[in-house]
């Protein structure tokens, strides 16, 4: 009687069975943070009319963005040195605590300080799932075990809007209002997220001793926060106004001295400027702020549009951008399996980039009364392309540098898509709030000339609307001060033919974000193919750093 083979072992010891089972509890942390991205998204319009402040919501994203962003490289270089275990545990509590702390939210500059500390939190839930697959996982098969991430990515991304959508159309649940669910749903995910973590999660460390770059960290911020305040507030303050020229003047002067601090620590800084050296990196790392801007600034628009022009609901625009989610899966798994099979990656970002650019450029042509199945399909387009590039230039960024560095640069590609998403959503939604209330006077002046948009004022149904634009038009104000731009909900009860140049207006200001984005994906593009096309090992040359 022959014994049974023992399993396999790769080239770094460990089991596909033992690998799935760290998979399990990385993944369940990895779901946690992309759930919450996704629900957000399509619930943010529902939040920000009951906290009477739409044209403020850039805050609650862009908050949340630039403290995972900030800290990203810190998880990095913190998980390189003591291990990754405690810090991915940590970014779990710490994200779970935010969540609670969101729903105890009654304003948006409130629901924008809790969505930061939430952001803390976010920032290691990706890189450091990602960083510890670098570990445990030779570079070509990579691709293969990622799929997994890609599977649960995908999961989210279909459930969070539907979840979200859900949540956000109910008044109250368990005597709770249903937005505030959109939070709490997060705790007893988290929950089971620490717990499978910290009892499959068992990876040996020797620890590194080396200093922490606290200083490059508060640099950084001081950099990255002036200048993404003047890109959230410059359109009130004024573009070269007193306040924007010192966030300017503040900005600019942190980021001389960050780049200073960090070529003065060397290998120890938070962002070790000779990691951008290698031309893989660094290009890679360029090409994941460029897709960045383009990615979050399009799943910034759309849940919108569907919302706000189209006139759905969160739950009905949650399925409606189920097109977008089926391209990103189709896209990462086509990727994931044809690059584990020939170990090339260089292809799917140059394709990806291109189907990103053309996307937007065919979403500058969505009008308000464009069929919906035309929008899908383009959501497909663009879904694919993120797919190809999400995956790739991870892979090249880890498969550039030594094992000792996987950490750290993992959070650099992270880091990169995240000051990208920042960037872009940031002054996405500033161009979008800047220019819809010009765009909805000017779609007034062609419209309520109309026939159909008079006979409406004259119907005694609509007399209160007819009112408050007749003392808008007599104080000589803004159309747009009707308040859409605090809380657009009444549009959805507001006779069709009135809310349609509201509806133009928002359009043709998000046609104008759209074609924005393709432009900034040009770039994109070009950068695609100046990345070196190198072949993915089969497995690494050493083993891995002991924990």
């Amino acid at each position: 009687m022959t014994a049974a083979p023992a399993e396999e072992t790769n080239a770094v010891g460990i089991t596909h069975r033992q690998i799935v089972t760290i998979l399990t509890g990385l993944m369940l942390g990895m779901f946690l943070a992309a759930l919450d991205q996704t629900i957000v998204a399509t619930a943010i319009r529902t939040i920000a009319d009951e906290l009477k402040g739409l044209e403020h919501q850039a805050w609650a994203t862009t908050a949340y963005l630039i403290t995972s962003t900030i800290v990203t490289p810190l998880y990095g270089k913190l998980s390189d040195i003591y291990g990754r275990k405690k810090f991915f545990l940590s970014a779990i509590t710490i994200f779970i605590v935010g969540s609670l702390l969101c729903t105890l939210s009654t304003s948006m500059l409130q629901l924008a300080v809790y969505r930061a500390f939430q952001g803390l939190g976010a920032g290691g839930l990706f890189s450091l799932a990602l960083a510890i697959v670098g570990d445990i996982v030779p570079p070509r098969d990579r691709a293969k075990y990622q799929g997994y991430f890609l599977a649960v990515f995908g999961t989210s991304s279909v459930l969070g809007p539907v979840i979200g959508g859900a949540l956000a159309g109910t008044d109250s649940i368990l005597g709770i209002t249903g937005w505030r669910w959109v939070f709490l749903v997060n705790v007893p995910i988290g929950f089971v997220a620490f717990v499978v973590v910290a009892r499959t999660l068992h990876l040996n460390h020797h620890r590194l001793d080396h200093r922490i770059d606290w200083l490059g960290a508060a640099l950084l911020s001081l950099a990255l926060v002036p200048l993404l305040l003047v890109a959230e507030q410059g359109r009130e303050w004024g573009w070269t106004s007193r306040d924007a020229v010192v966030c300017y003047i503040v900005g600019g002067i942190a980021l001389a001295l960050f780049h200073l601090q960090e070529w003065r620590m060397g290998e120890e800084a938070i962002l070790p400027l000779r990691l951008f050296a290698n031309r893989t990196v660094g290009i890679a790392s360029l090409a994941g702020v460029v897709v960045g801007i383009a990615m979050f600034g399009g799943i910034a628009m759309l849940p919108l549009y569907l919302q706000i022009v189209r006139g759905n609901t969160p739950t009905e625009a949650g399925l409606q951008l189920l097109p977008m989610t089926l391209g990103i899966m189709a896209g990462s798994i086509i990727s994931g399996q044809l690059i584990s099979r020939t170990g090339r990656y260089k292809v799917f970002p140059v394709i990806g980039s291109a189907f990103i650019m053309i996307g937007l450029f065919l979403f500058h042509y969505v009008q308000y009364d464009t069929p919906l199945w035309r929008t899908m399909l383009v959501m497909v387009l663009f879904g694919v392309g993120l797919g190809f590039n999400f995956q790739p230039l991870t892979l090249a960024v880890q498969n550039a540098v030594p094992r000792h560095q996987i950490g750290v640069a993992t959070s650099t590609a992270t880091f990169s898509r995240q000051i990208g998403g920042t960037i872009g959503t940031a002054v996405f939604l500033s161009v979008l709030f800047s220019t819809v209330g010009d765009n909805i006077t000017k779609a007034f002046t062609r419209i309520a000339p109309t026939a159909d948009f008079q006979a409406a004022l004259r119907d005694p149904a609509n007399a209160a609307f007819a009112h408050q634009l007749a003392a808008a038009h007599q104080s000589g104000a803004s159309v747009a001060s009707t308040g859409v731009l605090q809380d657009s909900s009444f549009l959805t009860h507001l006779d069709p033919r009135l809310a349609q140049p509201f509806f133009v207006g928002f359009a043709d200001s998000m046609d104008l974000v759209f074609l924005l984005g393709s432009a900034v994906m040009v770039l994109g593009f070009a950068l695609a193919f100046f990345l070196p096309n190198v072949e993915l090992q089969g497995g690494p040359q050493d083993r891995p750093i002991a924990e």
